[in-house]
């Protein structure tokens, strides 16, 4: 465990999954979830896919491997390459363990670094291998929902930086259905209830924002930006949770009718030997 102090946010990562487990601002209000039983994680790294593949199996050039719902990553452990007082630095690289379920050279870069109010997180994936590398990546911060105790759930909702009125795509069976369905956002305005999870997570698929504001109209608030990430997923557990996922992604669930080679599944990266791909977000504490 590190972590870093700025005067109006405290962040604290684990050297496991490289995942941040604890954001308090200034009032010392803890504001990410804090993986009870309704859910055992805080704010997982999804990679190399996000969400599922077709019998949970990732084909490559003909043969097949295992992979379970959001990739490995989440699942090790990290090596610490740098550890100061307002960021550190953690690195994966590819093993034996990885080969057996991704056969692909890598290394993943995650950077934390705290900036007055602000926590930037960073992703570099580099190539090491000698073939392109296909690959998707992800951020699922837990936000407590709400922020504030004693606030009702339904106080909250997501504010876009633009207008959010095409349709969404929803999941069965943790695969993306076929057809999209209408959009819950209103304008800019996403109202937050237990309800809008019924049919799991609210995937736009077609983003036009770049940041989104979490709040009620008093107690804090949370500002996300992302750059490099083309989706964005809003999760909460079905049937309700004391949390809200925010997730900037590059990449998504397969399509149900999809199982042909990764290299191929939509919404996959294409990295060339040698070549680095750089995406990160940002949250902003109000």
């Amino acid at each position: 465990m590190h972590t870093l102090r700025s005067g109006a946010i405290e962040a604290s990562i684990k050297a496991d999954g490289a995942e941040l487990c604890s954001l308090r601002n200034a009032e010392g209000i803890e504001l990410l979830w804090q993986a009870g039983p309704a859910w055992p994680r805080h704010s997982p790294l999804l990679f190399p896919i996000v969400g599922r593949l077709k019998n949970d199996q990732l084909r490559h050039r003909g043969k097949t491997y295992p992979m379970t719902q959001h990739g490995f990553a989440r699942d090790h452990r990290f090596e610490w390459a740098e550890q100061e007082a307002t960021s550190c630095k953690l690195v994966l690289v590819d093993s034996d363990a990885t080969r057996v379920r991704y056969p692909f050279a890598f290394r993943l870069d995650v950077t934390y670094t705290i900036e007055n109010a602000g926590l930037t997180v960073a992703f570099d994936i580099t190539n090491s291998g000698d073939e392109t590398l296909p690959a998707s990546i992800g951020a699922h911060p837990a936000f407590n929902w709400p922020l504030l105790p004693g606030l009702e759930k339904e106080a909250y909702a997501l504010t876009f930086s633009h207008q959010e009125t095409v349709p969404i795509r929803r999941l069965a069976g943790g695969l993306l259905r076929a057809k999209a369905e209408p959009s819950p956002v209103r304008g800019k305005i996403l109202p937050l209830s237990e309800r809008l999870f019924d049919d799991d997570a609210v995937i736009i698929d077609q983003l036009a924002s770049r940041s989104v504001r979490y709040a009620a109209d008093h107690g804090p608030s949370i500002e996300m930006s992302w750059e490099g990430f083309s989706e964005l997923g809003v999760w909460s557990k079905p049937g309700g949770a004391a949390f809200v996922c925010i997730e900037p992604w590059h990449g998504f669930a397969s399509p149900s009718d999809f199982d042909g080679e990764f290299a191929d599944k939509p919404g996959v990266m294409q990295i060339a030997p040698g070549e680095q791909r750089s995406l990160g977000y940002r949250i902003r504490v109000g």
